[in-house]
């Protein structure tokens, strides 16, 4: 029995090791896993699906124009031998894709009872090559279906024999299509446009191109004459007050009731109203809930918004905050402090704020068109944004003055280290 004792021996070495290197199980500490408690803590945020770059809404806001026109280009769908050909452009954030996934989705519904309708939505930064295209539409339809060793006009054949099989009338969307164009040109365009040529009958497939450039210049005019130039739809950027809109619809369908005001959503419109670009606007709200939500609360605030604001382009450090007249300093300053704390501030109370500055600065303050000047000056140059809005009391207007491109905490650092040798000159 000797052989155990070394055994015993070992045991009490292995012992010492183990708990020199923590290699036996222990419980996992709660004081290490708590910084992971705010993720799922929903306090802000209820459905985060819903600031997705692939979400698509129910209804589409600020588009109802474009609806219409794109439907317009599909009237034949509604006879069995119909088809329907779209080329959409426009910059990026305008809502092209948005807008065609949901054109899709309502058209197949809407025609449910008189014809099945497929679609098929490619992306051509990711498929840039003709076969590639090929290859993701038919096992779209077909997950089985072998996706190497085939050619394009194998792939064609395919494709004919599926739709025919299924009576399927199938819209092909060509996302980014100038990605394809450049690398393959439009061959394959024109194949898919004769696809139901030597067989019978017709209708068996629609085609949608989209891209932020005007793709008919890349297009031969045998591709051009078949997509007919009529059928070219140009989104326009949003205005402010459309990138308000998505804003409302997303914080009413994504965040927690009552974790959202009117005027954060201003805040947010504002700030990304310069670009018109939607994905901007909903980035920008979804990241305010966030910072909002992992700060432990419950309620978005105006700090949420310009720290995300910050991450973007313009900010503190490419405004031309320096070379400001020094009474123009003096009214930001003002404003900064009270934008610490509230999303806006009316002309009126930005001219008792800059008297306030003056006279902590021991500065004769300037008359009222002077203030106006220079407020007017500031909005100029995008540093404040400002908007007009009737009185509470539905007497008169007044403007709203809010600061959504960067920190006023940065701003108002900046200026108290330049005011006072500007004040000296």
């Amino acid at each position: 029995m000797k052989y155990l004792d070394s055994l015993s021996r070992f045991s009490k070495v292995g012992d010492i090791f183990s708990r020199i290197f923590n290699n036996r199980r222990r419980k996992p500490s709660l004081v290490m896993s708590s910084y992971l408690d705010r993720i799922g803590a929903g306090l802000v945020l209820a459905n985060p699906e819903v600031f997705g770059f692939d979400y698509v809404p129910e209804m589409l806001v600020g588009r109802d124009e474009s609806q219409n026109q794109l439907a317009g280009m599909f009237v034949g769908l509604a006879h069995p031998e119909g088809t329907g050909r779209a080329v959409v452009t426009g910059p990026v954030g305008s809502g092209k894709t948005a807008l065609i996934k949901r054109f899709c989705i309502d058209l197949s519904r809407h025609l449910a009872e008189k014809r099945s309708i497929r679609s098929v939505h490619v992306n051509c930064r990711n498929a840039a090559t003709a076969s590639r295209v090929m290859q993701k539409i038919v096992q779209d339809l077909d997950p089985g279906h072998p996706d190497r060793g085939l050619g394009v006009g194998e792939l064609l054949t395919s494709l004919r024999r599926m739709l025919q099989r299924d009576n399927t009338h199938l819209i092909v969307v060509l996302d980014e299509v100038d990605h394809l164009l450049r690398n393959s040109g439009d061959d394959v365009l024109y194949k898919l446009l004769r696809i139901d040529e030597d067989r019978d009958g017709a209708g068996t497939l629609s085609l949608i191109l989209i891209s932020q450039e005007q793709v008919l210049d890349l297009l031969e005019g045998a591709v051009i004459s078949r997509m007919g130039r009529s059928n070219h739809l140009r989104l326009a950027p949003y205005n402010e007050d459309g990138l308000l809109q998505i804003a409302k619809q997303r914080a009413t369908a994504g965040l927690v009731t009552g974790s959202f005001t009117d005027e954060i959503l201003n805040l947010v419109s504002q700030a990304a109203a310069p670009s018109g670009d939607a994905r901007q606007v909903i980035e920008l709200l979804e990241g305010a809930a966030k910072r909002a939500e992992v700060s432990g609360r419950s309620m978005i605030e105006s700090k949420d918004v310009q720290s995300t604001i910050i991450t973007l382009p313009n900010n503190v450090d490419s405004m031309d905050i320096d070379n400001l007249p020094v009474h123009a300093m003096l009214i930001l300053l003002g404003l900064c402090r009270r934008l610490k704390k509230r999303e806006s501030v009316t002309s009126g109370e930005a001219e008792k704020l800059y008297h306030v500055v003056c006279e902590e600065y021991d500065t004769d303050h300037k008359g009222h068109t002077t203030v106006w000047k220079h407020l007017k000056r500031l909005a100029q140059e995008d540093i404040v944004v400002t908007r007009t809005a009737k009185l509470e009391d539905g007497r008169g207007r007044t403007q709203h003055i809010s600061m959504p491109h960067m920190l006023p905490s940065d701003v108002a650092r900046r200026l108290e280290t330049l005011l006072p040798a500007k004040l000296r000159r």
